[in-house]
């Protein structure tokens, strides 16, 4: 706070009751407008309710203020600090999205404030009083932020040892487990319904399997959009396929093996990205893990600055692939997904690194590529795609098309500017037909089509 070296103890002393005075006067509304703006975002209501805030986050944000205008801030600021540091630890123990926190310390300084301002004081008066208020607010969430952050850091590391620990336990023991719970599932509720004609089914949910999804299962696959999809899929069994027995049992039989099928589907996903973790790569096309592009797009970006050589991006997305799945199954899908990679493995150089992106997109990184390097590249990959088409076993090839995006690193020092250069570039191959390679700089839009 070094603002207030400057200034006067009577003039700081003065400031300081001013806002004692303010906050002590309205410090109930200041609390429920904090409150009823952080409950009003939909983050800040799935953490807290009403009644958690009535009965005890009122009271201590009511004592906070009070203490806050209370203290000296060129005094002795030991237990002041720690209880900063406190309330920072308990927001991030009960994951409080900290952007809400920051939110709601910005509406108290602006609440405060306009009461300042309404005190009729000189121009100075009301600033010195508005920045003292503005210094300690800052200096409180300061230290509040980064007790969180580490707090949060400390928690993340944690949880990803914990998972490891799980994956480093017989993965493939917990596969053929877990395909195991589905099955028994599966073959209680045709007995239940075929061998002793009872109508009492246990959901899925309820299962084994269900319990494994929800818990352990959650554990080792945190954020895979491919338990999400089984989450879903025990829900549409649970509410509509089990109802379906009652009406019309041979199309509930029918429809339960589809959707099973797709549950053991997705399982095997998650196992195959589980074992194959250790290398980083995707399973099923071989390319990087994408959680590796952040390292690897930093360091390459770093070098290009420091050695001024050139670097570029390929944002490369296979052309209606939702069509491609749509028609012939999931099982076709992945053999095109697997086939374009292997071209795009095969095209680039050994230095250069391909990733997979998202579902059917890629991101190449290509390094000490200049211009025509990088288009005769990208060309060379959506000219490959677009003759070979794709081996399936037992049905004809599948042919598929790429239409890709290209970015050249041009000094910004943010990867995602680069990132998002190549995917507004990849926008543009789409828009203009697809089967095309497009670039974000006007003067060389329209390179190929086919």
């Amino acid at each position: 706070m070094n603002i207030w070296i400057q200034a006067t103890d009577e003039e700081r002393a003065t400031a300081s009751e001013r806002l004692a005075s303010i906050v002590r006067a309205h410090v109930d509304d200041l609390v429920k407008k904090f409150y009823a703006s952080f409950l009003a975002h939909d983050d800040g209501a799935a953490f807290l309710d009403h009644s958690v805030v009535t009965n005890r986050l009122s009271h201590s944000l009511r004592n906070w203020l009070l203490e806050l205008v209370s203290v000296d801030p060129l005094g002795d600021l030991t237990k002041f600090d720690q209880r900063q540091v406190k309330v920072g630890e308990v927001h991030a123990r009960l994951k409080i999205p900290n952007h809400l926190v920051m939110e709601g310390i910005t509406l108290l300084k602006t609440e405060i404030s306009l009461k300042v301002a309404d005190l009729d004081l000189d121009s100075t008066e009301t600033a010195k009083t508005i920045i003292l208020l503005g210094e300690l607010m800052d200096y409180a969430l300061r230290l509040m932020t980064e007790a969180y952050l580490t707090d949060t850091d400390r928690r993340t590391r944690t949880d990803e040892a914990f998972r490891l620990l799980s994956l480093g336990q017989d993965i493939h023991l917990e596969r053929e487990t877990q395909r195991a719970a589905l099955m028994e599932w599966s073959q209680s509720v045709l007995f239940s319904l075929f061998g002793n004609g009872s109508q009492n089914i246990a959901k899925l949910a309820n299962s084994a399997f269900g319990l494994w999804v929800r818990h352990r299962g959650a554990v080792i696959f945190q954020g895979a959009p491919q338990l999400d999809s089984i989450k879903t899929i025990i829900q549409l069994i649970d509410t509509d396929v089990l109802e379906q027995f009652a009406s019309d049992p041979n199309a509930a039989v029918a429809n339960l093996e589809v959707q099973i099928g797709e549950i053991r589907y997705h399982l095997n996903d998650l196992f195959d990205a589980a074992s194959n973790i250790e290398n980083g790569r995707d399973p099923l096309t071989r390319t990087l893990n994408r959680r590796f592009l952040p390292s690897v797009i930093a360091r390459e970006i770093s070098f290009a600055k420091q050695t001024s050589t050139p670097l570029s991006v390929l944002m490369v997305d296979i052309d209606h692939f939702k069509s491609i799945n749509d028609t012939h199954g999931h099982a076709v899908g992945d053999a095109v997904l697997s086939h374009v990679a292997d071209i795009l493995l095969t095209t680039v150089r050994p230095t250069d690194f391909v990733f997979r992106y998202g579902g059917e997109e890629f991101l190449i990184v290509l390094v000490e590529a200049d211009t025509d390097q990088t288009i005769a590249i990208a060309e060379r990959i959506r000219t490959r795609v677009a003759q070979k088409a794709a081996n399936i076993p037992d049905r004809q090839p599948v042919r598929a098309t790429v239409s890709v995006g290209v970015a050249a690193f041009e000094g910004h020092p943010d990867y995602q500017y680069l990132i998002n250069a190549a995917d507004e570039a990849l926008y543009l191959a789409k828009k203009a037909g697809r089967n095309r390679v497009e670039t974000g700089r006007s003067e060389q839009r329209g390179l190929s089509s086919s």
